[in-house]
């Protein structure tokens, strides 16, 4: 039989509507596309709501890899958000807490999904029973171990589908929206049974850290109630201009395409363009990619020559205006986030520049209040660094959950590896035991 729940307006107050219903899990979980009255509630219902308020809700079992169950509360919330010319639409975002607790903190984990179809959506990859790891989405799987740590601090976690129903890859405002709406919902959904005054912090590398990064700079103008008290984000695209210039026909110009085709399923006039100017070539692989996820995307054709698919009036797509006009919106710096942030990044990325981090870290320390701990590690890589900062940055979000008070100003450390810091060593074994208890029946955060 299913409970229900009130529903509530975007600051977590009763608003009066009728209660929504929460449905049981399904048995076998549907990909998105076959699963429309979840994912794609009608358009005047959607409308009809404020931003973070639920829609719909269902209990959902969660697993490692799709295969082995993990011993917590979960569901699914469908919520209204908004996209980045502040139209309404639906998002979705699983919401999980240790069994029966009732946390005072919360963290929203942005999976980097980096994929164009909806089956490679986060809120389908971590259910038992999901299909996504088979076909492609193999970074959502390793992502979810990071929520798993969060949780077995006895945190509530809620882990966003941050690229909305079009699965606008790399559309950063959009993210940042539904990441802020999608911590909402979490506030606004009775079973979870958080506080209001929850302390909130954000988490997010690579794909996720553009939704993160997003949602840091966007919080003060579009959700100022929330009481986000800190991020992590690493591996950040700050811009993607220098990104592209620079993985342009190396090893990562397949996944970067994706990101290129992502923008214009957000920006009408950006895929007016894509319609267009691409090539023969740029149009079979605009068909195929469309529906991949991370795995098969960054496969097809890597050392591809990206811009040379483009056939616009000015030569170098660099120089058209439509391009440029997509750069700047989706460009981080706009704003200065009012909460601490950490930053780490691998000084040799290979496909994510350095530079740009340098300029969008400097760019905020503008401000003297702003509060900026930047990290630069020298012995690793785009991945390597994600798994060796990931232990330090959320000892990081602790401290922040936990009240302690981050150093004022900014500062900027060089690192050869974040890995061998010994709190964060600690904190990763603790993390892969608790993990392999849990493929036991061990619950995650119980104490």
């Amino acid at each position: 039989m299913a409970a229900t729940l009130n529903a509530a307006n975007a600051t977590g107050e009763p608003d009066g509507t009728v209660p929504v219903a929460v449905q049981p899990a399904p048995a076998i979980p549907l990909p998105p596309e076959l699963d429309p009255g979840f994912y794609q509630p009608p358009a005047d219902l959607v409308a009809s709501k404020a931003p973070g308020e639920i829609i719909a809700a269902r209990q959902v079992n969660v697993a490692n890899a799709g295969l082995i169950p993990v011993n917590v509360d979960a569901w699914q919330v469908s919520y209204r958000s908004n996209n980045s010319r502040d139209e309404p639409i639906a998002a979705i975002a699983t919401v999980l807490k240790p069994r029966g607790s009732a946390p005072d903190k919360l963290v929203s984990m942005q999976i980097a999904e980096d994929s164009l179809a909806a089956y490679c959506s986060p809120s389908y990859a971590v259910q038992q029973w999901s299909a996504a790891t088979a076909v492609g989405q193999i970074v959502a799987p390793l992502e979810f171990v990071v929520a798993q740590a969060e949780l077995q601090q006895g945190w509530g976690v809620v882990i966003p589908d941050h690229q909305g129903p079009n699965n606008a890859f790399a559309a950063g405002p959009l993210a940042g929206r539904i990441t802020l709406d999608g911590i909402r919902a979490a506030k606004n959904f009775e079973p979870m049974r958080l506080a209001a005054d929850t302390r909130v912090a954000m988490y997010g590398y690579s794909g996720g850290a553009i939704a993160t990064g997003h949602a840091a700079e966007l919080k003060q103008s579009y959700a100022p109630e929330l009481n986000i008290v800190g991020a992590a984000e690493g591996g950040v695209p700050a811009d993607f201009g220098p990104l592209l210039n620079i993985g342009n026909g190396q090893v990562w110009s397949g996944m970067i395409m994706g990101a290129v085709l992502g923008l214009g399923r957000e920006y009408p006039e950006f895929a007016d363009l894509l319609n267009r100017d691409l090539n023969p070539l740029g149009q079979v692989l605009s068909a195929i990619k469309g529906g991949l996820c991370v795995q098969y995307n960054t496969a097809l054709l890597p050392f591809m020559n990206i811009k040379g698919l483009l056939n616009v009036p000015e030569g170098d797509p660099m120089r058209n205006p439509v391009v440029l006009d997509t750069l700047d919106k989706t460009r981080m710096g706009k704003a200065v986030p009012d909460m601490p942030m950490f930053i780490w990044q691998a000084n040799p990325d290979e496909l994510v520049p350095v530079g740009p981090v340098n300029t969008l870290v400097d760019t905020y320390c503008q401000d003297p209040n702003a509060q900026i701990q930047y990290t630069r590690e020298h012995l690793g890589e785009h991945i390597a660094t994600e798994v060796s900062g990931s232990a330090t940055a959320l000892l990081w979000l602790r401290d922040r959950l936990n009240g302690v008070a981050a150093a004022p100003g900014c500062s900027t450390s060089d690192d050869g590896l974040m890995a061998l810091n010994p709190d964060g060593l600690a904190l990763l074994g603790q993390t892969f035991g608790d993990t392999i208890a849990s493929f036991f029946g061990k619950a995650i955060g119980v104490k």
